[in-house]
């Protein structure tokens, strides 16, 4: 039975989410958007909803690669038949899973037309079914990285070329990228950011009035689907022949030549470096003039580019968060050069810069889930009088999201620090005989079925072979932080943080997973569960209050529950233990307990399980009593001092103790 999304035309509010996700259907050359958020704010509820409101694109039946009829790819036998018959057909909509094999994005050998002497035996990946339409990416930054690699090449050339197992295989792949992410799981690879050609931050609502009307709405949907979808079919008709009119109009749209100026003016002042930026925010202003019907670009219109275009490009230094100044945008605007005549044709002639409309986008309910939860409201909006979306209604709406709660697993991270091997990714470097392999050597198998009887092939579970690869894994990297009394001195805790933001520079490099936890008083927690947003780390560790006694003993049994835990989920980040103390615990386990001993008990019991650990002893004076030497001795780890703490000590140190 077919899934029935929340419908896109009765979204709550949500202006700036819904303007980006309209010009990706109305010029699928922009790259697609990138939509960022806290869980529970309708990331994947907008995403889900678009394809019912796109126009229909034309198609063979039985075509697995989504082919324009008039162009059919070499490798269709569907297209290629004189006798096909062509439909109006949904725009593909393709969930791509976090834990996709290669062999399922790219495509593979077809094993039974090869064995069977066929030619052009090529089984299509997920790339071949989300061409010409989108290509969808929950949680696209816990993608892996050699998932990653594909899609930056797909990207760029809009072809998948596949080279391997003996094939060479190529067939078009021009597809619309749309990704969400939560900033709290880290951030995205910046090669794959700037593909995306639109940003788009969502939150939560605040105002109750909003949220009530979510709920409502959400309720509703639920209790009876297709009677909801039903209700809305006016609203979502409109809203299909709005986007049908912007593509056919998309062609004729005039950019002058002094707004092409503004535009560049905007990313020089902006320091992006990526000249794509001005090429997205030229196809967005034309897409956004389109939307409105209108035959040319206004100003207003590349100030909201920028809007979508920008806060993603801009060069941020490290833990900077993203986003854009709206003063600053405001004063270029008004510094910008301004078209002396908007109606007039750049000089180039009518079609300067004009992009060719493409077919947009759809939904593909095999691929969905259950998780679609529903969204935000227009202030002064009824669900009994909805109206068409317009950009300039929608500029000076306030940008609002819905409250949505996503389970969410524990995902196995692939990383760029430590060496793994017969990892589920990476690079293949040998095969050998498994019966029941993760990943199947197609080519080595066939060759040992035919080297094993050439007149009468056939291929047993004696000849199967498996792939051995070998990868790099990410890492857990714990601190442990004192925030007792003794670390109050000003001077001892920001040389302790300036050293420590140089290695959370290197782990947000390296991919690796951070938390907190901290001690003072008269007991230990986590500040900050296990999380790749080491922005979120360095921004507990800046705000970390200090005062009160040493429970180090706490701290360390809580470290040893926490990392227990880690290994109980079976993930692959090899955990470091970084203590950052100057070891002076004075605050037992038990009311008659030695709070000393209990710590070296501890220390000595993490050391047996092989955790690696490095120590950072923060005592400093005339008379030391040397604590934090001794806990490092006890963990089997190096201890480096104050006076030893610079950034590039700790990076070394710390890549060290993970080889």
């Amino acid at each position: 039975m077919k899934l029935t999304h929340f419908p896109f035309s009765a979204i709550v509010e949500q202006p700036q989410l819904k303007t980006a996700l309209l010009l990706c259907a109305i010029d699928p050359t922009l790259g697609g958007v990138l939509i960022r958020g806290d869980k529970g704010t309708a990331k994947s509820t907008a995403a889900r909803a678009l394809p019912a409101i796109l126009p229909t694109i034309e198609r063979s039946v039985g075509c697995a690669f989504n082919c324009r009829p008039d162009e059919p790819c070499e490798l269709c036998d569907a297209c290629l038949d004189a006798a096909r018959t062509v439909i109006a057909a949904s725009v593909p909509f393709v969930t791509l899973p976090l834990g996709a094999t290669e062999d399922r994005v790219l495509g593979t050998l077809d094993l039974q037309r090869a064995l069977k002497g066929e030619a052009r035996p090529f089984q299509p990946g997920l790339l071949a079914s989300a061409h010409r339409g989108i290509l969808y990416i929950d949680e696209v930054n816990l993608l892996a990285d050699h998932l990653v690699d594909v899609l930056l090449d797909v990207a760029a050339m809009g072809v998948n070329s596949v080279q391997r197992e003996g094939l060479s295989v190529t067939h078009p792949a021009r597809l619309t990228l749309i990704g969400t992410m939560n900033l709290e799981e880290g951030d995205l690879r910046p090669q794959l950011l700037d593909r995306f050609g639109l940003m788009v931050e969502v939150v939560a609502p605040r105002d109750k009035t909003i949220r009530a009307e979510v709920v409502r709405r959400r309720i509703r949907y639920e209790a009876d689907p297709v009677t909801y979808v039903a209700l809305w079919s006016e609203q979502q008709a409109a809203l299909l022949a709005q986007l049908s009119a912007a593509q056919k109009l998309l062609p004729t749209i005039l950019l002058s030549d002094a707004l092409l100026d503004l535009i560049s003016h905007l990313c020089c002042e902006f320091e992006v470096a990526s000249l794509r930026a001005d090429i997205v925010m030229h196809k967005a202003a034309r897409a956004l003039a389109a939307l409105e019907g209108r035959a040319s670009v206004t100003p207003d219109d590349i100030r909201q580019a920028a809007q979508l275009v920008l806060p993603h490009r801009r060069r941020r230094k490290p833990f900077e968060q993203p986003g854009l100044d709206q003063d600053k945008l405001d004063e270029l605007m008004q510094q910008g050069p301004l078209p002396p005549a908007l109606e007039s044709p750049p000089t180039d002639g009518p079609a300067d810069g004009a992009s060719k409309s493409q077919d947009g986008a759809a939904d593909d309910p095999s691929n969905d889930n259950a998780n679609d939860h529903a969204n935000d409201k227009a202030a002064g909006e009824t669900e009994q009088q909805p109206q068409i979306f317009s950009i300039a209604a929608a500029a000076n709406a306030r940008q609002l999201a819905v409250a949505e709660i996503e389970p969410h697993g524990v995902a196995i991270m692939a990383g760029r620090r430590s060496d793994a091997q017969d990892a589920a990714h990476g690079r293949i470097v040998r095969t050998v005989p498994d019966a029941q392999p993760r990943s199947l050597a197609i080519g080595a198998t066939l060759r040992t079925a035919a080297m094993r009887n050439p007149t009468d092939f056939q291929v047993t579970s004696e000849d199967v072979q498996g792939q051995v690869r070998v990868g790099k894994t990410a890492n857990l990297i714990l601190f442990v932080v004192d925030a007792s009394g003794s670390m109050a001195a000003q001077r001892r805790m920001e040389a302790v943080k300036g050293a420590v933001l140089s290695l959370l520079t290197d782990a947000y490099q390296r991919r690796d997973e951070v938390a907190v936890i901290a001690f003072g008083g008269q007991v230990a927690q986590v500040v900050l569960a296990p999380t790749r947003g080491v922005d979120l780390a360095e921004k507990s560790l800046r705000e970390l209050a200090t005062g009160g006694r040493t429970p180090l003993p706490h701290a360390l049994q809580l470290t040893c529950e926490l990392l227990q835990r880690r290994a109980q989920q079976s993930t692959s980040a090899t955990p470091l233990l970084v203590i950052l103390s100057d070891g002076k615990a004075n605050v037992a386990l038990t009311p008659a307990g030695d709070a000393w001993r209990e710590t070296l008990d501890l220390a000595a019991q993490l050391a047996a399980s092989g955790t690696a650990a490095l120590v950072l002893d923060t005592e400093d004076g005339y008379l030391r009593l040397g604590r934090a030497a001794q806990l490092a001795q006890a963990l089997g780890a190096e201890c480096l001092t104050l006076e030893q703490l610079s950034a590039d000590n700790l990076a070394l140190t710390i890549r060290a103790r993970m080889q």
